[in-house]
């Protein structure tokens, strides 16, 4: 069975904010311009959502205070701003935290969402969110979801509804030219494991496959780059935003698998970049999915290796640690602790092929074991 949603509206290209203004106009009033601090003006996307909206006659108001990893404290207090300001939509202008905090807060501004309760209250309505992503990594701008850092479960967690689907979506690789190089494999790594995951979730289909794919194939192409850092050729630039928003629609439609559920924790206890998690990870995930589907007759694996263009997964290995360089390290108490809490997580079961805690072991120990 097939089911694929996409109904958010990507326009791209380089000036394509200003050059399409009045897509903005259709939104509202007045926008709520969610962003961390100095990366938005700093790369240019800041103003030319400004020069849009003076375009239109549209006012905004800013909350400039979304930090890596945002907390459910920090989307309250977006939202509220949104309140007080009389904001009618929401301008989500970043990477995955600012544009997951936009949306989230486009939910809580119009729903009465207990902050104890946020992930399990049903809503029936959100602001209109137009996203502007400035990484090529997390593909906010065309999923269904908000992630935020929740505390009571150590983790992070989902607010996860068709009305959280951006709008509008505007990809202008010229933001993405002063990212360093950490930030660029952390960031397409992420797209990564969301092309992966997707080809190895049980709501995989004909239609995700081929846009996982796609995805997988640009970021073979821009191994190269990503390798040196040296993104300064444009197309490499748009080929990852490409990617990015190609992958977020993947996830979109198949949610994602054990690969996440494990990244949250090191990114929440070991404070490692969400990206560069999931990247630790997917070797010794796709090796113990490689010896399971020889098992079932299956041959996911091979699939995402040849959009790769790679033989084996010792050439997918020697690719990955080439990006992440030295591996953080785990005590063995702290990958039973992840392994133990993971196996708990939704995203177990959404797996085509579900894992044990033995499975999640393995992989944690083969990744992180000292």
């Amino acid at each position: 069975m097939t089911n694929y949603y996409m109904p958010t509206r990507i326009v791209g290209g380089e000036n394509c904010i200003v050059d399409n203004a009045s897509l903005l106009k259709e939104l509202g009033k007045k926008a709520l311009i969610v962003t961390g601090r100095n990366s938005a003006k700093a790369n240019g996307s800041f103003a030319d959502v400004e020069k849009a909206l003076e375009a239109n006659g549209q006012a905004y108001a800013l909350f400039d205070q979304v930090m890596a990893n945002p907390t459910i404290a920090c989307a309250f207090d977006a939202a509220g701003l949104a309140q007080r300001e009389a904001c009618d939509f929401v301008i989500a202008l970043g990477g995955g935290s600012p544009m997951d905090l936009g949306k989230a807060a486009a939910a809580i501004a119009v729903n009465p969402l207990p902050a104890d309760a946020l992930f399990s209250t049903p809503f029936d309505q959100a602001l209109p969110v137009a996203a502007v992503p400035t990484t090529a990594g997390t593909g906010s701008e065309a999923t269904r979801y908000a992630i935020l850092t929740n505390d009571a479960v150590q983790s992070k967690s989902s607010l996860s509804s068709p009305l959280l689907f951006p709008r509008l979506a505007f990809l202008d690789a010229r933001y993405l030219a002063s990212l360093s190089r950490n930030t660029l494999v952390n960031t397409a790594i992420d797209a990564l494991s969301h092309a992966v995951e997707g080809m190895l979730g049980a709501r995989a289909s004909a239609f995700t496959d081929a846009a996982a794919k796609s995805g997988l194939r640009a970021f073979a192409e821009c191994l190269p780059a990503l390798q040196s850092g040296d993104i300064s050729d444009p197309a490499v630039r748009e080929k990852l935003l490409f990617a990015a928003s190609l992958d977020g629609m993947v996830i979109a439609n198949t949610g994602t698998i054990a690969v996440h559920a494990m990244g949250y924790l090191l990114t929440y206890f070991k404070k490692v970049d969400h990206g560069r998690a999931n990247g630790l990870l997917l070797g010794a995930y796709l090796r113990l999915v490689q010896r399971k589907e020889q098992a079932a007759g299956t041959n996911r694996v091979g699939d995402i290796l040849g959009a790769l263009g790679m033989k084996s997964l010792d050439e997918f290995d020697a690719a990955i640690d080439g990006l992440l360089g030295e591996r953080e390290k785990c005590a063995a108490a702290e990958i039973e602790q992840y392994a133990e809490t993971a196996i708990h997580a939704a995203h177990i079961a959404n797996s085509a092929i579900k894992p044990d805690k033995a499975d999640l072991l393995e992989t944690l120990t083969r990744s992180l074991g000292g």
